[in-house]
Protein backbone atom coordinates (compact mmCIF):
# COMPACT_ATOMS: atom_id res chain seq x y z
CA UNK A 1 0.00 0.00 0.00
CA UNK A 2 2.52 2.38 1.11
CA UNK A 3 4.60 1.73 -2.54
CA UNK A 4 1.43 2.34 -4.08
CA UNK A 5 0.80 6.02 -2.87
CA UNK A 6 4.56 6.90 -3.27
CA UNK A 7 4.24 5.65 -6.68
CA UNK A 8 0.84 7.55 -7.39
CA UNK A 9 2.60 10.62 -6.01
CA UNK A 10 5.39 10.55 -7.85
CA UNK A 11 3.34 10.33 -11.03
CA UNK A 12 1.78 13.23 -9.63
CA UNK A 13 4.69 15.22 -8.95
CA UNK A 14 6.62 14.26 -12.50
CA UNK A 15 3.09 14.62 -14.48
CA UNK A 16 4.02 18.65 -15.56
CA UNK A 17 7.63 18.08 -15.86
CA UNK A 18 6.81 15.48 -18.19
CA UNK A 19 3.66 17.64 -20.12
CA UNK A 20 6.81 20.04 -19.99
CA UNK A 21 8.92 17.79 -21.72
CA UNK A 22 6.52 16.72 -23.93
CA UNK A 23 4.78 20.34 -25.16
CA UNK A 24 8.29 21.55 -26.14
CA UNK A 25 9.04 19.27 -29.17
CA UNK A 26 5.45 20.50 -30.56
CA UNK A 27 4.81 23.04 -32.87
CA UNK A 28 2.42 25.77 -32.28
CA UNK A 29 -0.55 24.18 -33.92
CA UNK A 30 0.12 20.68 -32.19
CA UNK A 31 0.06 22.70 -29.01
CA UNK A 32 -3.30 23.14 -28.80
CA UNK A 33 -3.75 19.57 -30.55
CA UNK A 34 -4.63 15.92 -29.47
CA UNK A 35 -2.14 13.54 -27.41
CA UNK A 36 -1.14 16.72 -25.46
CA UNK A 37 0.81 13.76 -23.11
CA UNK A 38 2.54 11.62 -25.96
CA UNK A 39 5.03 12.92 -28.98
CA UNK A 40 3.46 13.63 -32.28
CA UNK A 41 5.33 15.51 -34.58
CA UNK A 42 8.98 16.06 -33.08
CA UNK A 43 10.07 20.53 -33.62
CA UNK A 44 12.39 20.26 -30.72
CA UNK A 45 15.27 22.03 -33.26
CA UNK A 46 12.98 24.46 -34.77
CA UNK A 47 11.16 25.43 -31.53
CA UNK A 48 14.91 26.09 -30.08
CA UNK A 49 16.08 27.81 -33.24
CA UNK A 50 12.82 30.23 -33.06
CA UNK A 51 13.71 30.42 -29.22
CA UNK A 52 17.45 31.48 -29.75
CA UNK A 53 16.76 34.31 -32.67
CA UNK A 54 13.08 35.39 -31.24
CA UNK A 55 13.31 39.76 -30.57
CA UNK A 56 17.50 39.30 -32.10
CA UNK A 57 17.99 36.70 -29.93
CA UNK A 58 16.89 38.32 -26.25
CA UNK A 59 16.36 35.38 -24.53
CA UNK A 60 19.92 34.30 -24.31
CA UNK A 61 20.69 38.09 -22.49
CA UNK A 62 17.53 37.25 -19.85
CA UNK A 63 19.19 33.63 -19.50
CA UNK A 64 22.18 35.50 -18.85
CA UNK A 65 20.85 38.19 -16.82
CA UNK A 66 19.40 34.71 -14.49
CA UNK A 67 22.69 33.45 -14.34
CA UNK A 68 24.04 37.19 -13.17
CA UNK A 69 20.87 37.25 -10.45
CA UNK A 70 21.28 33.41 -9.34
CA UNK A 71 24.90 33.51 -8.46
CA UNK A 72 26.05 36.83 -6.87
CA UNK A 73 22.91 37.00 -4.98
CA UNK A 74 23.32 33.44 -4.17
CA UNK A 75 27.10 33.38 -3.10
CA UNK A 76 26.50 36.65 -1.19
CA UNK A 77 23.85 35.60 0.91
CA UNK A 78 25.50 32.89 1.60
CA UNK A 79 29.07 34.71 2.94
CA UNK A 80 26.70 36.85 4.69
CA UNK A 81 24.38 34.40 6.55
CA UNK A 82 27.41 32.53 7.03
CA UNK A 83 28.68 35.40 8.88
CA UNK A 84 25.58 36.14 11.27
CA UNK A 85 25.18 32.78 11.90
CA UNK A 86 28.35 31.90 13.21
CA UNK A 87 28.32 35.51 14.88
CA UNK A 88 24.79 34.53 16.95
CA UNK A 89 26.01 30.94 17.51
CA UNK A 90 29.35 31.57 18.86
CA UNK A 91 29.86 35.38 19.87
CA UNK A 92 28.70 36.62 22.49
CA UNK A 93 26.76 40.09 22.02
CA UNK A 94 24.51 42.42 23.60
CA UNK A 95 20.65 41.83 22.41
CA UNK A 96 22.07 38.55 20.92
CA UNK A 97 18.55 36.60 22.05
CA UNK A 98 16.10 39.31 21.42
CA UNK A 99 17.79 39.62 17.89
CA UNK A 100 17.82 36.28 16.90
CA UNK A 101 14.15 36.11 17.88
CA UNK A 102 13.47 39.48 15.81
CA UNK A 103 14.87 37.39 12.72
CA UNK A 104 13.00 33.98 13.21
CA UNK A 105 9.75 36.27 13.00
CA UNK A 106 11.43 38.19 9.83
CA UNK A 107 11.17 34.50 8.57
CA UNK A 108 7.36 34.47 8.73
CA UNK A 109 6.93 37.76 6.37
CA UNK A 110 6.38 36.64 2.83
CA UNK A 111 8.64 38.38 0.83
CA UNK A 112 5.96 39.95 -1.67
CA UNK A 113 4.63 42.22 2.21
CA UNK A 114 8.46 43.44 1.81
CA UNK A 115 8.08 44.43 -2.14
CA UNK A 116 6.70 48.29 -1.91
CA UNK A 117 8.66 49.33 1.49
CA UNK A 118 11.77 47.62 -1.12
CA UNK A 119 10.93 49.83 -3.74
CA UNK A 120 10.64 52.89 -2.22
CA UNK A 121 13.89 52.00 -0.70
CA UNK A 122 15.29 52.00 -3.74
CA UNK A 123 13.66 54.58 -5.45
CA UNK A 124 15.07 57.05 -2.62
CA UNK A 125 18.56 55.32 -3.64
CA UNK A 126 18.40 55.68 -7.59
CA UNK A 127 18.65 52.28 -7.71
CA UNK A 128 15.40 51.54 -9.47
CA UNK A 129 15.66 50.13 -13.02
CA UNK A 130 19.33 48.55 -12.49
CA UNK A 131 20.38 45.23 -11.39
CA UNK A 132 21.34 46.53 -7.68
CA UNK A 133 17.31 46.70 -7.30
CA UNK A 134 17.20 43.21 -7.51
CA UNK A 135 20.64 42.02 -6.01
CA UNK A 136 20.53 44.06 -3.03
CA UNK A 137 17.26 42.96 -1.23
CA UNK A 138 18.19 39.31 -2.15
CA UNK A 139 21.39 39.50 -0.33
CA UNK A 140 19.38 38.98 3.16
CA UNK A 141 17.97 35.79 3.69
CA UNK A 142 16.94 34.93 7.25
CA UNK A 143 16.36 31.21 6.44
CA UNK A 144 19.97 30.88 5.60
CA UNK A 145 20.96 32.69 8.79
CA UNK A 146 18.46 30.54 11.33
CA UNK A 147 20.23 27.67 9.32
CA UNK A 148 23.73 27.90 9.38
CA UNK A 149 22.99 29.69 13.11
CA UNK A 150 21.78 26.16 14.40
CA UNK A 151 24.36 23.86 11.70
CA UNK A 152 27.24 26.39 13.36
CA UNK A 153 25.89 25.28 17.01
CA UNK A 154 25.75 22.09 16.76
CA UNK A 155 29.08 21.18 14.72
CA UNK A 156 31.76 23.92 15.50
CA UNK A 157 32.90 22.78 18.67
CA UNK A 158 34.07 25.48 21.25
CA UNK A 159 37.07 24.30 22.30
CA UNK A 160 38.25 24.17 18.88
CA UNK A 161 37.63 27.91 18.56
CA UNK A 162 39.38 28.61 22.48
CA UNK A 163 42.54 27.14 21.44
CA UNK A 164 42.79 28.75 17.97
CA UNK A 165 42.20 32.32 20.29
CA UNK A 166 44.55 30.69 22.65
CA UNK A 167 47.12 30.20 19.48
CA UNK A 168 46.87 33.94 18.75
CA UNK A 169 44.22 33.37 15.87
CA UNK A 170 41.52 36.49 15.62
CA UNK A 171 38.35 36.06 14.73
CA UNK A 172 38.46 36.48 11.48
CA UNK A 173 41.09 34.28 11.06
CA UNK A 174 39.14 31.17 13.60
CA UNK A 175 36.12 31.89 11.25
CA UNK A 176 38.10 31.11 8.08
CA UNK A 177 39.78 28.29 9.14
CA UNK A 178 38.11 26.12 11.81
CA UNK A 179 34.34 27.53 11.45
CA UNK A 180 33.67 27.63 7.38
CA UNK A 181 34.90 23.88 7.11
CA UNK A 182 32.73 22.59 9.37
CA UNK A 183 30.11 24.63 8.06
CA UNK A 184 30.22 23.35 4.61
CA UNK A 185 27.38 21.29 4.52
CA UNK A 186 25.01 24.17 5.58
CA UNK A 187 27.05 26.71 3.04
CA UNK A 188 26.07 24.30 0.11
CA UNK A 189 22.54 23.99 0.87
CA UNK A 190 22.06 27.95 1.88
CA UNK A 191 24.10 28.82 -1.47
CA UNK A 192 22.10 26.07 -3.31
CA UNK A 193 18.11 27.49 -1.85
CA UNK A 194 19.20 30.62 -2.40
CA UNK A 195 20.16 30.76 -5.90
CA UNK A 196 17.03 28.49 -6.70
CA UNK A 197 15.21 31.18 -5.31
CA UNK A 198 17.03 33.81 -7.18
CA UNK A 199 16.27 32.30 -10.40
CA UNK A 200 12.91 31.65 -9.78
CA UNK A 201 12.22 35.06 -8.72
CA UNK A 202 9.76 37.31 -10.12
CA UNK A 203 7.70 39.60 -8.28
CA UNK A 204 10.77 41.62 -7.04
CA UNK A 205 12.02 42.24 -10.39
CA UNK A 206 8.58 42.81 -12.00
CA UNK A 207 8.20 45.55 -9.68
CA UNK A 208 11.66 46.64 -9.93
CA UNK A 209 12.86 46.63 -13.74
CA UNK A 210 11.08 48.02 -16.91
CA UNK A 211 14.30 47.88 -19.08
CA UNK A 212 13.90 44.23 -21.44
CA UNK A 213 17.70 43.92 -21.60
CA UNK A 214 17.73 43.76 -17.37
CA UNK A 215 14.93 41.26 -17.27
CA UNK A 216 15.29 37.26 -15.40
CA UNK A 217 13.75 34.49 -17.67
CA UNK A 218 11.01 34.95 -15.05
CA UNK A 219 10.07 38.13 -15.97
CA UNK A 220 11.17 37.98 -19.65
CA UNK A 221 9.14 34.69 -20.78
CA UNK A 222 5.97 36.81 -18.65
CA UNK A 223 6.29 39.69 -21.43
CA UNK A 224 5.97 36.78 -24.09
CA UNK A 225 2.92 35.08 -22.73
CA UNK A 226 1.20 38.70 -22.54
CA UNK A 227 2.39 39.19 -26.28
CA UNK A 228 1.16 35.83 -27.25
CA UNK A 229 -2.49 36.40 -25.52
CA UNK A 230 -2.91 39.96 -27.05
CA UNK A 231 -1.44 39.62 -30.05
CA UNK A 232 -0.10 42.72 -30.80
CA UNK A 233 -0.42 41.68 -34.22
CA UNK A 234 2.15 38.72 -34.75
CA UNK A 235 2.11 35.42 -34.44
CA UNK A 236 1.44 33.83 -31.12
CA UNK A 237 4.30 31.93 -30.67
CA UNK A 238 3.20 29.88 -27.65
CA UNK A 239 5.68 27.02 -28.75
CA UNK A 240 8.71 29.35 -27.96
CA UNK A 241 7.46 30.20 -24.63
CA UNK A 242 7.02 26.05 -23.56
CA UNK A 243 10.53 25.26 -24.74
CA UNK A 244 12.05 28.97 -23.08
CA UNK A 245 10.03 27.34 -19.80
CA UNK A 246 11.52 23.78 -20.40
CA UNK A 247 15.18 25.30 -21.02
CA UNK A 248 14.86 27.50 -18.23
CA UNK A 249 14.61 24.73 -15.57
CA UNK A 250 17.25 22.81 -17.35
CA UNK A 251 20.33 24.25 -14.72
CA UNK A 252 18.28 23.75 -11.57
CA UNK A 253 18.12 20.46 -12.66
CA UNK A 254 21.55 20.51 -13.29
CA UNK A 255 22.52 22.15 -9.96
CA UNK A 256 20.67 19.63 -7.56
CA UNK A 257 22.40 17.03 -9.29
CA UNK A 258 25.97 18.46 -8.57
CA UNK A 259 25.20 19.31 -5.28
CA UNK A 260 22.51 17.21 -3.87
CA UNK A 261 25.21 15.19 -1.74
CA UNK A 262 25.99 18.43 0.15
CA UNK A 263 22.07 19.18 0.25
CA UNK A 264 20.94 16.13 1.86
CA UNK A 265 23.70 15.95 4.13
CA UNK A 266 22.76 20.17 5.14
CA UNK A 267 18.96 19.15 5.52
CA UNK A 268 19.89 16.27 7.91
CA UNK A 269 21.13 18.67 10.98
CA UNK A 270 20.39 18.26 13.89
CA UNK A 271 19.29 14.46 13.25
CA UNK A 272 22.09 12.85 14.36
CA UNK A 273 24.19 13.53 17.62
Amino acid sequence: MRRAVMALLTVYFLLPFWWLIVAATKDNDGLFGSEPLWFSDVHLVDNLRLLFTQDDGIYLRWLGNSALYAVVCGAGATVIAALAGYAFAKLPFPGRNALFGLLLGLIMVPGTALVLPTYLLMSQAGLIDTIWAVILPSLLNPFGVYLLRVYAHDSVPDEMLEAARIDGAGELRVFRSIALPAMRPALVTVLLFTMVASWNNFFLPLVMLSDQNLYPLTVGLRTWYQSAIIGNGGPALFNVIVVGSLVAILPLIAAFLLLQRYWRGGLTIGALK
